[in-house]
C-alpha cells in the first residue's frame, strides 16, 4: 500500500519514523511519501517537503506564512490526485492538517490522525472536523477515546503515546554519561524548546533563573539542550546578550550542548523545561522539572479564551494534579523557577514527594508499543474497508476541483 505521511514538527518527525517502521512489519510492500523531515526520510519515506522546517506558532507564524501552507495544501490536493495513495496519516499539527485531511477525504482517501491534537483542552468545537474528515483517530493519551465518544467521533482508540517507544530504543552517549558524572556540582537541565521561537521567548527567563539561584550560594551547573546545532548558535547569542545585561554573575557553569538531550535528562537533578512531550521523558526519568511556557501578553489574553484544560504540561494531564509547577506567563517566572530549584535540591522529602509522584505515574502510562499497535490498527481498518475504499478513490481521484477556499492555519491554528 501507498500511504501518505505528514508531521509538522521534530517530535512528530520522530514519531512519523517510528510509524513508518512499525508499518513496514504489518506491510512488508508499503511504500511512503509525505511531508516532514530528516527522521521520515530516514525511515525511507520519500519526502515532498521539508515540513518541519516550516514549523510555527501563535497567530503571528500563522499569517506571515499563508502563502506556503496554500502552497502547501495545493501540493498534497495534486498528490492525491495524482499518486492516489491508500491512506493519508496525519501526525498532530492542527491547522494545516485539517485542511489536508478534507482534500484527501474530498478524493476519497482514508484519512488517520495519530498524535491527535489536544483540542480538548483548547477549541474543542474543533472536533466537528474531526468527525467529518478523519476515518480513524489513534489517541496517545487513555482519557480522550472516551471524550471523542460522547462527542460522535465513533473510531477513536487508545493506543499510547509513541514517545514511550522511542525512550525504550534511545541509546546514551556512555562516554559523555562518564565525562559529565566526573564535574562538581549538581547539575540543572535548561530544556528552552524545539521551535526557534520557544527558544527565544524562554531561554532568557531561564538564564535570569540560572543567575538568581546561583547567587543564593549553590553548587550548581547548568547544562542548556539544544536541539541542534543551530539552536545552539542562536542560544550562545542569548546568553551573550544576557551577560550585556549583567543577568549572569561570574563564575556561573553554564555549557551549551547540541542533541544531547536524553543525556543531560539523565545526568541533572532538576529541570526547567518549556511544555512539550518532552515532559513525558522528564517522568519517565522521575526528574523534578518546572515547566515554563512564555509568551507574548496578547497571544496569552486570546488563548485564555479557548483553553480549557487545568494544565498545559502532559504529565499533569495524566495525573490530574500539578506535579510539574508549571507556568504559562506573559511575565518573569525566573524566580519561581529558581525557587522550585532550590526546595528540591535542599530538601529531601519535597523531592521524595515529587519522584514518588513521577514513578507512580509511570507505571500507570509509560506503555511501550504505541507505534506498533497504531500500525496494525491501520492496517487491518484498510484491509477491513478495502472494497469500499478502492470504489472510492477511482472516480475522486478523476476530480479536478479547486481547493476550498479559506485560512489554512498552522500548528497553533
Amino acid at each position: 500500500m501507498h500511504y501518505f505521511v505528514s508531521a509538522g514538527e521534530p517530535s512528530g518527525d520522530l514519531h512519523a519514523a517510528n510509524l513508518i517502521c512499525s508499518l513496514r512489519v504489518v506491510d512488508p510492500e508499503a511504500r511512503f511519501t509525505g511531508f516532514g523531515g530528516d527522521r521520515m526520510t530516514e525511515a525511507g519515506a520519500t519526502l515532498i517537503y521539508p515540513l518541519v522546517n516550516l514549523a510555527v506558532m501563535w497567530f503571528l507564524g500563522v499569517f506571515a506564512n499563508l502563502v506556503t501552507f496554500f502552497r502547501l495544501l495545493f501540493m498534497a490536493d495534486r498528490h492525491f490526485r495524482d499518486q492516489r495513495p491508500d491512506a493519508v496519516i496525519l501526525i498532530d499539527y492542527p491547522g494545516l492538517h485539517w485542511w489536508i485531511a478534507r482534500r484527501a477525504k474530498a478524493r476519497g482517501v482514508p484519512v488517520f490522525y495519530f498524535v491527535p491534537p489536544q483540542i480538548w483542552a483548547w477549541g474543542g468545537w474543533r472536533v466537528k472536523k474531526v468527525r467529518d474528515f478523519f476515518d480513524l483517530v489513534l489517541c496517545s493519551l487513555p482519557f480522550e477515546p472516551e471524550w471523542y465518544h460522547a462527542r460522535g467521533v465513533k473510531q477513536a482508540v487508545h493506543v499510547g503515546h509513541p514517545y514511550f517507544d522511542e525512550l525504550a530504543d534511545r541509546p546514551l552517549d556512555a562516554g559523555f554519561l562518564s565525562q559529565e558524572h566526573a564535574k562538581p556540582g549538581a547539575m540543572i537541565a535548561i530544556l528552552p524548546g524545539s521551535r526557534t521561537q520557544e527558544l527565544i521567548r524562554n531561554f532568557p527567563v531561564m538564564l535570569r533563573a540560572a543567575g538568581a539561584l546561583h547567587t543564593r550560594g549553590l553548587k550548581v551547573r547548568f547544562a542548556v539542550a539544544c536541539l541542534h546545532e543551530r539552536h545552539r548558535a542562536l542560544a550562545f547569542g542569548l546568553l551573550d546578550q544576557a551577560r550585556a545585561r549583567g543577568e549572569i554573575p561570574a563564575g556561573l557553569s553554564l555549557e551549551l550542548h547540541a542533541g544531547r538531550t536524553p543525556e543531560l535528562i539523565r545526568l541533572a537533578r532538576v529541570a526547567w523545561a518549556v511544555s512539550g512531550s518532552v515532559g513525558l521523558e522528564l517522568m519517565a526519568e522521575s526528574l523534578p522539572s518546572v515547566v515554563l511556557y512564555k509568551v507574548k501578553r496578547f497571544d496569552l489574553w486570546v488563548a485564555r479564551r479557548f483553553i480549557r484544560s487545568k494544565y498545559i504540561s502532559l504529565v499533569n494531564l495524566l495525573a490530574d494534579a500539578e506535579v510539574f509547577p508549571e507556568y504559562l506567563t506573559w511575565q518573569d517566572a525566573s524566580g519561581a523557577l529558581a525557587t522550585w530549584a532550590e526546595r528540591w535540591l535542599t530538601d529531601p522529602a519535597a523531592r521524595e514527594r515529587t519522584t514518588t509522584a513521577l514513578v507512580e505515574l509511570k507505571r500507570q502510562v509509560a506503555a511501550p508499543g504505541a507505534s506498533d499497535r497504531a500500525a496494525r490498527h491501520i492496517h487491518s481498518w484498510l484491509v477491513e474497508h478495502q472494497t469500499n475504499v478502492s470504489i472510492l478513490k477511482g472516480p475522486r481521484s478523476r476530480d479536478r476541483s479547486t481547493v476550498v477556499q479559506g485560512s489554512t492555519g498552522s500548528a497553533a491554528g
